[in-house]
């Protein structure tokens, strides 16, 4: 495996006459899973989408030194969703789109139930994709990405309508992903307890600017988190050493 990296400079995205991010800067290594946090409106789908080339930039976006080529992209929107009449099987290796031909062949079959496997999905192959819940929808949606075999996988909130269990276990499968592939992962999260668990890195948003990124010793200071959430926390440590958040009252900022 080779190092890549992902490298932005002055990256910025305007909808008419608003802003939606301004001059963002900042290089992230492959081999790890970067949660992307921030409040709401802070900019996380637009900073992914357009990494994903969803939508137009300013600036310039290299992976691995050129240009992002969607080829080598997985990328899952928020409320993504399936209302076709298909079975979750199908849907995962639409995933593979571009490989398959008339005949699917047993590797594509083996790989997409393998992820499912791993995502405690494999007793659901056969249900069709409009009689799942919104987190089992989510779950085989995350399937469909990572059977591609992308080495730059970009997810947007695709933890959200998932209970704790299923978040974990999707977690810990990205990162046996990451350790096996090199891939980098970008997540945009809004339970930073989450992201402090199961990332190597932060990337922090506020009204469209990059506030901090790096470790989680960096990104998460009192400073950082009453700058960008405006309210006031107190920083706690886990029994592992992970930094815990924990929300006192709005910040007079605010």
């Amino acid at each position: 495996m080779t190092d890549k990296a992902l490298v932005l400079s002055d990256m910025s995205v305007t909808h008419g006459r608003a802003e939606i991010l301004t001059d963002i800067s900042l290089s992230l290594a492959s081999g790890q899973i970067v949660g992307i946090t921030g409040p709401n409106g802070a900019g996380k789908s637009t900073f992914l989408s357009a990494i994903g080339k969803q939508v137009g930039y300013g600036g310039t976006v290299q992976w691995d030194g050129e240009e992002v080529h969607l080829a080598r992209v997985g990328y899952m929107p928020q409320h993504s969703s399936v209302r076709a009449d298909m079975s979750v099987l199908e849907a995962v290796l639409l995933g593979r789109h571009e490989q398959l031909g008339w005949r699917i062949k047993d590797a594509d079959i083996n790989a997409a139930t393998t992820v499912l496997a791993s995502l405690g999905m494999a007793h659901l192959s056969q249900r069709q994709m409009n009689t799942l819940s919104g987190g089992q929808q989510q779950l085989v949606l995350i399937a469909q990405r990572l059977v591609r075999k992308p080495d730059l996988l970009l997810l947007d909130e695709s933890t959200s309508a998932l209970d704790i269990h299923h978040q974990m276990r999707v977690m810990e499968h990205l990162r046996s992903y990451v350790r096996d592939t090199g891939a980098l992962i970008l997540i945009a999260m809004h339970d930073l307890n989450l992201a402090t668990r199961h990332t190597n890195g932060l990337v922090m948003l506020s009204e469209g600017r990059l506030v901090a990124h790096g470790d989680h010793e960096n990104v998460l200071t009192m400073e950082t988190i009453r700058k960008a959430y405006k309210i006031e926390a107190e920083l706690l440590r886990s029994s592992e050493g992970a930094p815990i958040i924990v929300p006192l009252s709005p910040s007079v900022m605010g």
